[in-house]
């Protein structure tokens, strides 16, 4: 393996790291905000992908239920990707697009809010989960990248879209996660007060 090689992705995401900083810190904000209103308001936050997305829903919910860097209460969360028996159920009896969407279903409330992340923006049962949350009068934080994708076309004027600036599906798991620790740490600091 080349030593160049690897440096390389160092670089690529660094690069990637400083355009999604200058794109992606006033949106990230505004999230921060909703969220932080909607836990002040005793409401929940659902999240969900796919793969690599999938685990950086879990991360989020992981970070939020125990800590993130400061002690705290823990805060309503839950990833909906963890449960093997709805997720194959649902699958089986319905279809995998509404894996998601029927958890939102049966799980969301009016005032929560779901953190949906699709590296493409395409990934039909985000979408489908998306449009779900809007029937239920949820708030809809979508983290992607790609241009964002079929998300364009779903989200609602209330909604906030993070999209990374980036075709590389490496990169956007990236940023992603780095977004998702400026929501947990912006929480923290609405919460908890700059540290």
């Amino acid at each position: 393996m080349s030593v160049e090689r690897i440096q390389q992705h160092f670089r690529d995401s660094a690069a990637i790291a400083l355009a999604a900083m200058e794109t992606l810190a006033v949106p990230v904000a505004a999230a921060v905000d909703t969220m932080f209103a909607a836990l002040a308001n005793s409401s929940k936050i659902l999240a969900c992908g796919n793969g690599g997305s999938a685990a950086n829903a879990q991360q989020f919910a992981a970070e939020l239920i125990g800590r993130f860097e400061r002690e705290r209460p823990g805060l309503p969360a839950l990833a909906l990707t963890t449960d093997a028996s709805v997720l194959t159920a649902v699958a089986n009896d319905y279809a995998y697009d509404q894996v998601f969407a029927k958890q939102v279903r049966a799980l969301g409330q009016p005032g929560d809010v779901l953190l949906a992340l699709s590296t493409s923006g395409n990934s039909a049962n985000v979408l489908a989960a998306i449009e779900e949350a809007h029937e239920r009068e949820m708030i809809v934080i979508a983290l992607t990248g790609k241009g964002g994708g079929n998300v364009n076309a779903v989200l609602a004027d209330t909604d906030i879209h993070l999209c990374v600036p980036s075709d590389r599906t490496a990169r956007i798991q990236e940023i992603h996660l780095l977004a998702i620790h400026c929501l947990c740490d912006g929480i923290d600091a609405m919460l908890l007060g700059d540290d």
